[in-house]
């Protein structure tokens, strides 16, 4: 280990208490730590953040770190200042005084770190500021927020790179993101102006989250039975402000401790909501996606979509705010297909220019809550990971399926799509479905579809039966969907495989699957899963005591004292002396110093089991 990175190693005890690295940490610091700008995709939870704030703590100088809310440079900066780390943020959120004695303190070099808006990079007074300090490092979080192909393109990003290059001297630049697809990484190197950057990619796979789909048309019932058999925080997530007001209102009535949260409350409103649930005042928070970006509560136990949201991308970045302590959580969507009337509905109120690749998009999301196949695949894979992963902990791994020969079905709608095709028409699966099950109407007639060999061949199966055949089809790459709002299908060269060369075709089916679903419950089944904790459940809540007193005190979120993690790992290690304490995963010299005396008279106060 060369000498910067034996300086980040003691950074990384000293103030945020961990002893190793995990996977990327260490080499996007060591390129930034040489100079070198970088550009790492890690996993919600992953620990992105060190991989700016360690280089920041060790270069001379100052590091701004670009970031899309307020909400996240506040968490992010309380939890730096606890660890005893020089940090303030500039934002609309500082009153004028406040902001004049910030600007103070950064002239005056007290802060090695700023947290600042984009929109705010090329404001003169602090443009002017910027252009005589001494910045060693840009930091650029949430980096997909560049890319018009990312789910939260801020166009004052675009300005990054501008603002850069009007300093005194060009700062390294690392960008960090959780949810980039290929292409949108392409764009954040093309448009942050990376200069010859090192890149990594860790991987998606979260694997304490439990990911689960139900098929369900009546959801609250479900909900209900899930909070009532599930402590600790959670986030219910919903497509509409009208359905957070609904279910936030009904939750309220049957006693559940839940607040709203969205884009049409007031700035106060909304303000308070957050801070009832990351001061742990409110167990649940019912929201749109106007939640959420960036909030570092490391504590939440689940998150439940109440609706499908429009892409991959925003479900993987909202579901992954669960257990970002590495502790177990739950990410479970209730799915209808009523939720996709809604995405096409909001899709159609964004811009024009955008409409065909969010049509793109919301299909690949309905794919993954009608897939069969594994749902942590489905996502890696959807990421470009194609790398083998060992799941059991999706609802689909861990229900009894079994494989259902279809080949015939397949046959059925391959021949029927192929009979249209030949006459240089195509249609959507709502036509085709009609044709097959001989549902006639004035559309078919008027256009002799009711005329084909293939009418009424599939007159004895239902519209989901045949819409997971024609899925599978579609996944395998034996018909082809258009890419504009109508999607209409084509047979490809591959359907002569099964239509002429005898080759099989199958789906999973759940066995003993209730075809309706809508009393269904939401099951969190026990797991396999390494990340259980044996614990004493006195003990735990001992210290949850100890770390709410704290918090309190402080005027703190929980998480910023300890994760339940570090108080999982305390319970498991059981120290005793502060030299045992020190080794608990996120206890730091400076923590040990402000708060190891509380936890270990805690600690004491228990019989230590003999240690094997």
């Amino acid at each position: 280990m060369n000498g910067t990175m034996v300086s980040a190693q003691k950074v990384l005890k000293q103030y945020f208490g961990y002893d190793s690295f995990r996977e990327g940490q260490a080499e996007v610091i060591s390129a930034v730590l040489d100079g070198r700008d970088a550009l790492g995709v890690m996993p919600t939870g992953a620990g992105k953040s060190l991989c700016f704030q360690i280089p920041a703590i060790i270069l001379p100088g100052m590091t701004f770190i670009i970031s899309p809310l307020i909400s996240l440079m506040r968490d992010q900066v309380q939890a730096l200042v606890t660890n005893g780390v020089s940090a303030a943020y500039i934002n609309s959120s500082l009153t004028f005084s406040q902001w004049l004695k910030a600007m103070s303190n950064a002239k005056a070099g007290r802060y090695k770190i700023i947290y600042i808006a984009p929109e705010r990079l090329l404001n003169e007074d602090f443009l002017e500021f910027a252009q005589g300090a001494d910045i060693s490092l840009i930091a650029v979080d949430e980096a997909h927020c560049v890319s018009q192909w990312g789910h939260d393109f801020r166009p004052s990003y675009l300005d990054i790179p501008l603002f850069a290059s009007k300093l005194r001297s060009r700062p390294i630049i690392c960008a960090l993101t959780a949810t980039a697809t290929p292409k949108v990484r392409w764009d954040i190197l093309d448009k942050l102006g990376l200069n010859n950057p090192y890149s990594i990619t860790t991987g998606f796979n979260r694997p304490n989250l439990y990911l689960e789909v139900k098929n369900i048309t009546h959801k609250y019932e479900p909900l209900t039975q899930y909070l009532a058999k599930n402590n600790g925080s959670g986030i219910i997530y919903c497509s509409s402000r009208k359905t957070v007001e609904q279910v936030t209102d009904k939750l309220r009535a049957d006693g559940f401790q839940a607040v709203k949260y969205h884009a049409g409350m007031e700035d106060g409103d909304r303000g308070r909501a957050q801070d009832d649930f990351l001061y742990d005042r409110a167990r649940l928070i019912v929201a749109t996606n106007a939640f959420g970006l960036g909030i570092d509560k490391s504590d939440v136990r689940f998150v439940i979509h109440y609706n499908m949201p429009k892409n991959i991308e925003s479900y993987y970045q909202e579901a992954g705010r669960a257990g970002r302590d590495g502790a177990p959580a739950d990410c479970v969507l209730l799915y209808s297909r009523g939720d996709i009337s809604t995405a096409r509905y909001l899709i159609d109120q964004g811009s024009p220019e955008t409409r065909t690749r969010d049509y793109i998009l919301l299909r690949e999301m309905v794919s993954y809550c009608e897939t069969g196949e594994c749902l942590r695949e489905f996502i890696l894979r959807y990421f470009g990971e194609t790398r083998p992963v060992i799941c059991d902990n999706c609802s689909n791994c861990r229900s009894e399926s079994a494989d259902m020969d279809v080949t015939v079905p397949a046959q059925k709608i391959l021949s029927c799509i192929s009979r249209i095709n030949r006459f240089g028409r195509q249609y959507g699966f709502g036509v085709i479905s009609k044709i097959l099950q001989g549902k006639a109407d004035e559309y078919l007639s008027m256009r002799g579809l009711d005329k084909l060999p293939t009418f009424g061949v599939m007159g004895g199966e239902s519209t989901d039966f045949i819409r997971s055949v024609f899925d599978m089809l579609k996944k395998h790459g034996y018909i082809l969907l258009t890419d504009d709002n109508y999607q209409t299908v084509s047979v490809t060269g591959k359907a002569q495989e099964i239509l002429l060369n005898g080759k099989k075709a199958s789906i999973k089916v759940k066995r003993a699957e209730q075809p309706d679903g809508s009393r269904a419950e939401i099951r969190r089944q026990p797991r396999k899963n390494i990340l259980q904790f044996e614990i004493d459940p006195d003990m735990l809540g001992k210290l949850k005591e100890v770390r709410r007193r704290i918090a309190d005190e402080n005027r703190v979120p929980a998480f910023v004292v300890f994760s339940d993690a570090a108080l999982q790992d305390m319970c498991r290690k059981h120290p005793l002396t502060d030299r045992e304490f020190l080794e608990v995963a996120g206890v730091g010299e400076v923590k040990l110093k402000r708060y190891g005396n509380q936890f270990l008279e805690a600690l004491q106060s228990f019989p230590r089991k003999d240690k094997k």
